[in-house]
C-alpha cells in the first residue's frame, strides 16, 4: 500500500466549499455541507483498495488564471491506496465528473471541482496523462500549506524538505476557512 496525495480546489460560492489531499499528496476543492463531512472527502474514502487517512483544514485562495472568477477553497488529503497511479487518476476524474465537473479547453478557468494527484509515495512519474510530483506544487501556497499541515516532515522525491518550500513561499492572501469536518 502506497501513500498518495490529492489536492482539491473549488470555486467558492455562497455555500461553503472544500478541498482535499492524499498521503502521497493530493489537492482538491469541493462543496461542503455545513456540519457534515464534505462529499468529496466521503467519495475519496470510498475509493477501492484505498483508505482516507487525513484531511487538512480548508484554505481560501485567490484564483489562478483569469481574475474574474470566485476565490478557491483548497485542502489536501492523505490517502493510502493499492491502486496504480493511473487507476487512481481515473478514480479522481470520476469523482470530479460525479461532482459536476465538465472539462473545458480553458486552462485555470472556473470549475466545480479539481482533484490533483500531488505525490504517489516516493515515485517520480512522467506519463502523458500524469506528472508526479505535480508540476506546480513547489510554488503554490494553496498546496504547500495544507500539505505541511498534515505531513510536516515530508521530503519530496527530489530530496527537498517541504519545510524549505513552505519557508520561502509567499502566502498571497491564503487564509484558513474551516476544518474539513465542518467544526
Amino acid at each position: 500500500s502506497l501513500p498518495a496525495g490529492v489536492s482539491s480546489r473549488r470555486y467558492r460560492r455562497r455555500s461553503n466549499s472544500s478541498a482535499s489531499y492524499r498521503v502521497s499528496s493530493c489537492r482538491a476543492a469541493c462543496e461542503m455541507v455545513e456540519g457534515a463531512f464534505p462529499s468529496w472527502a466521503a467519495a475519496l474514502d470510498r475509493l477501492p483498495e484505498s483508505a482516507l487517512q487525513q484531511v487538512s483544514q480548508l484554505y481560501g485562495s485567490r484564483p489562478m488564471g483569469p481574475a474574474d472568477q470566485p476565490d478557491y477553497v483548497n485542502a489536501v488529503v492523505r490517502l493510502h491506496t493499492r491502486l496504480s497511479p493511473l487507476a487512481l487518476l481515473d478514480q479522481l476524474q470520476k469523482i470530479e465528473r460525479e461532482q459536476g465537473r465538465v472539462r473545458k479547453d480553458e486552462r485555470w478557468g472556473p470549475r466545480t471541482l479539481d482533484l490533483d494527484l500531488l505525490l504517489y509515495g516516493e515515485q517520480v512519474i512522467q506519463h502523458e496523462r500524469l506528472i508526479v510530483p505535480h508540476y506546480g506544487m513547489k510554488e503554490r501556497e494553496f498546496v504547500l500549506l495544507p500539505l505541511a499541515e498534515i505531513a510536516p516532515a515530508l521530503v519530496l522525491p527530489c530530496g527537498t524538505p517541504l519545510t524549505e518550500l513552505v519557508a520561502r513561499c509567499p502566502r498571497n492572501g491564503l487564509e484558513i476557512l474551516a476544518c474539513a469536518t465542518g467544526e
